[in-house]
């Protein structure tokens, strides 16, 4: 970890342990007589015996011991999530193993890219494009990247899924999963209410709650507001006051019906709505006033906080999400469940590619979108017999257009495309306890897909390249299997070994740029896993140390090939083969009552082994995108003192990724000219947030109060996120998204 300097972490440490000193000594000073004093307090609390918390994960389907799973997984429960400031997909980066998040390129702000053991999922968040990393809230797939980052406002717990989930999970989690898991309502009036205010103007509203069960009906709903100006601020007449700005509204509510002591129905409906500016398109290089003679581009390679831009600049995203859940228990015969779920949104955004008040490059999307599906489940067991098996129905249909210009406004695309996807699927996963200690596990899914696409592009005023009326529908399928072997060495020492092979099914590219290429679809890409993997607990269970050794190959590999030539578009290529291997580890720590620790590390190596572009084979000419060699982070969490006024914490937490390549370029310039590796890489960076919670207070009535400071990006470090390298067609144009400067701000939360 080279960008790491201890010197530095001492000072943050330093800087934190003097705020805490500021707030603990005038409560202190406010001690009750009579009540016992802080290391009274921690004496009486170090007879208690300390371990850590029971993980209960749905990795498999089912409610299971974290320590008792066979799979890649890490289970971030809600104290966690609050503790380090997470509170949707888009904060998870470097949050578990192997784990690489980023704003996808060209400055949405609404939509994440995912990485996994070197997978990439989101680069091209264009609605036809599927994701070999499924994106789940409670247990329903949300089916596309567009518009990925939404807030969950009752959020329990999320796990994260390393390797192929493909028998056990919806479509295409080829390499991984994210699973979103809410609370379900109690029944009993309890709740929170949040204020906050920080930097930048920020100010957030959040409230949820439990109301009291009538009957056998129990709900829940919530509500959330943010405003925040944006860090990059405009020049008078530029088309947009600001950039990077937060301004956004979301509802929920619950409801679970316990019809039976047997049979229990939850309904969930989630309203999520995004009106903001996106995140600015710096330029960082450009021969654009050299070779087209158009002057007006400024480049900086540092972070700016100032800027003008002529082109619309807009992320507007509507969501509304229904869902279904019916739970009836057979008594010894086992348990159905049904999963069925609609979802629809509305997406649009208009950005400024070239960063600047000429009309360079500009594009907008408008894009609407649906999806509808139905899963049963059987649940049993018998003897040495577990069994999960299932039922899947998936169908999703969506229109976008996506207006293009360039050149001054010289050359305009009008350019839209419509698809549809069904999906059929019926999966099976057997656990057959071969002695106490010895655990075989098989699964298997088999799953046909259909899909459909319409494509329209025109350059204005000329013919259509692709004329109205071009349209291709195509089948897919794909047999996915997995097998584990897990041995209970001892009751608190697991290994296995796991076989897993992925599936992310074919399609059609909607950004095509021939009518040959609108209608001809790519393969079906398949990833088969070999795993090695222990799982401990140690310590009298203060201390889980979990680590496992993966190789993976992957065929017919599906690249998203961003073109650059004609209208900037990314089309969806099969290419080759790959393999991957790696090591993860993932340690938490709780020696006493007070102190958390929680580590982990993943080292990645990845390789092409054939990559064929224009019938030759340059594998050795490629870089690897999305595929950090080490990443880390670490969590430090600790009481600081206790009163009888409350109790005061504070937390650290460190997120480091090494550097990466953020597109797949060729290393020496080929034929024909394109954007070169070197010039696409992602800098290794390390960022540290930090929070100070006094928590406990006696607001009177019930009421538990808390005042906790944050703080993000706490050293504030410049580096950049993401990255569009337009190449030679395009005067070399590289704009650049960078990450938010230091952001800070006090919450005040009351529950009850």
């Amino acid at each position: 970890m080279t960008s790491f300097h201890a010197s530095r972490m001492r000072k943050c440490l330093l800087a934190a342990a003097v705020s805490q000193a500021l707030i603990v000594l005038p409560v202190a000073a406010q001690t009750e007589s009579g009540t016992r004093n802080p290391s009274e307090k921690h004496q009486a609390d170090a007879s208690k015996p300390v371990k850590l918390e029971v993980v209960t994960v749905t990795a498999q389907r089912r409610s299971q011991n974290l320590q008792a799973v066979p799979v890649s997984v890490t289970a971030l429960n809600e104290v966690q999530l609050n503790e380090r400031g997470i509170s949707n997909a888009g904060d998870l980066n470097g949050a578990a193993p192997s784990l690489v998040v980023a704003p996808a390129p060209g400055g949405d702000s609404t939509v994440a890219s995912f990485a996994m053991r070197g997978t990439i999922s989101g680069l091209n968040h264009a609605l036809y494009a599927d994701t070999p990393i499924s994106l789940y809230v409670d247990g329903v797939d949300i089916g596309k990247t567009a518009g990925n980052v939404f807030e969950l406002l009752n959020l329990e717990r999320v796990e994260v899924l390393r390797g192929p989930q493909g028998t056990l999970f919806g479509r295409n989690t080829m390499a991984g999963a994210i699973n979103l898991i809410t609370r379900p309502p109690s029944g009993v009036f309890t709740g929170d209410a949040t204020v906050g205010i920080g930097n930048y103007g920020s100010k957030v509203g959040k409230v949820a709650m439990d109301l009291p069960a009538i009957g056998k009906l129990k709900a829940s709903l919530g509500a959330r507001v943010e405003r925040r100006d944006g860090w990059v601020k405009t020049t008078p007449g530029s088309s947009t006051s600001q950039f990077g700005n937060k301004h956004s509204e979301s509802a929920y509510g619950t409801l679970r019906y316990d019809a039976t002591d047997n049979l229990t129905i939850d309904y969930r409906y989630d309203y999520s709505h995004i009106d903001q500016s996106p995140l600015f398109n710096q330029a960082i290089y450009s021969d654009v006033g050299t070779v087209f003679h158009i002057p007006g581009i400024e480049v900086s390679k540092d972070r700016q906080d100032r800027a003008s831009v002529n082109a619309p600049s807009y992320d507007r995203v509507k969501i509304q999400g229904n869902a279904l859940h019916a739970t009836w228990k057979l008594g010894d015969v086992g348990t159905l469940k049904y999963i069925g779920a609609y979802r629809e949104m509305h997406f649009e955004n208009g950005l400024d590619l070239d960063g600047s008040p000429v009309a360079f490059a500009q594009s907008q999307e408008h894009a609407r979108y649906h999806q509808i599906s139905h899963e049963l489940q059987y649940l049993g067991s018998y003897g040495r017999w577990d069994w999960v098996t299932g039922l899947y129905f998936y169908e999703d249909a969506g229109f976008t257009y996506d207006p293009q210009q360039y050149f001054l406004g010289q050359v305009n695309y009008l350019d839209n495309y419509g698809y549809a996807t069904q999906s059929r699927a019926a999966y099976a996963q057997v656990d057959y306890k071969l002695t106490d200690r010895w655990t075989l596990t098989a699964g298997l899914r088999r799953s046909n897909e259909k899909k459909r696409t319409d494509v329209f592009l025109q350059m204005v005023p000329y013919p259509p390249i692709v004329p109205a009326g071009t349209a291709a529908k195509a089948s897919f399928g794909a047999t996915t299997p997995a097998l584990t072997l897990s041995f209970q060495a001892t009751p608190t020492n697991m290994v296995y070994a796991r076989y897993a092979k992925g599936y992310l099914s074919g399609g059609f590219n909607g950004s095509a740029q021939t009518v040959i290429s609108a209608t001809t679809p790519f393969k079906p890409e398949s990833q088969q896993t070999y795993e090695i993997g222990t799982k401990n607990t140690l310590l009298d269970d203060k201390l889980s140390l979990n680590a496992d050794i993966y190789y993976n190959r992957v065929s017919n590999l599906q690249q998203q090939v961003f073109t650059a030539n004609g209208a900037a578009g990314t089309v969806i290529l099969n290419v080759g083969d790959s393999h991957s291997q790696g090591f993860e580890l993932e340690a938490h720590l709780h020696p006493t009552e007070d102190f958390t620790m929680g580590l982990n590390y993943a080292y990645l190596h990845a390789k092409f082994d054939k990559f064929m572009v224009i019938g030759q084979d340059v594998a050795k000419n490629r870089s690897y995108q999305f595929a950090p060699r080490n990443t880390a982070s670490l969590v430090l969490s600790d009481v600081l003192a206790r009163t009888s006024h409350g109790v005061l914490k504070g937390t650290l937490d460190y997120r480091y990724t090494s550097k990466y390549y953020e597109y797949v370029y060729p290393f020496t310039p080929a034929t024909p000219p394109s954007a070169l590796a070197g010039n696409n890489v992602i800098r290794e960076n390390g960022i540290l947030n930090a929070k100070l919670s006094f928590s406990d207070m006696n607001w009177g009535h019930g009421i538990d109060g808390e005042i906790s400071l944050w703080v993000k990006n706490l050293t504030n470090k410049a580096h950049i996120d993401n990255l569009i390298d337009f190449g030679p067609n395009f005067g070399n144009l590289r704009v650049a998204n960078f990450n938010e400067p230091r952001t800070f701000g006090v919450n005040f939360t009351a529950r009850w």
